[in-house]
């Protein structure tokens, strides 16, 4: 049997941008990238600790050591610049892979979005 797991979570990072007119996706600071273990097209669920709001999109690399969090297209009208969001993508692995799995956790700075 397989099983969803969280594989990479940016607990707590804050929005910088929110642009309305761009394709879609969220784009991360590479830094942030790297730390969480996210990959560039990858798919995210979006938590919106400011809203309660919950949602999907995928992830566009952002210039490292910037600490953008930047929603683009139609989820932007889900965040605000300044509303602090939790990031996490998940595998499928097997039962017991998944006992033993050690997701890539990273809490940074809200205040500038860099790692702690």
């Amino acid at each position: 049997m397989f099983v969803h797991v969280v594989k990479s979570k940016i607990h707590r990072v804050t929005v910088t941008e929110a642009n309305l007119n761009y394709i879609g996706s969220i784009t991360i600071d590479e830094d942030l990238m790297d730390a969480a273990n996210l990959l560039a097209n990858e798919k995210v669920s979006i938590v919106n600790n400011n809203n309660g709001e919950r949602f999907e999109t995928y992830v566009i690399t952002g210039e490292r050591s910037t600490g953008v969090i930047c929603l683009n297209g139609a989820a932007a009208r889900k965040v605000q610049p300044g509303d602090v969001i939790i990031i996490m993508a998940f595998g499928m692995m097997e039962m017991e892979e998944a006992r033993n799995f050690k997701p890539a956790v990273v809490f940074p700075d809200t205040a500038t979005n860099r790692i702690i």
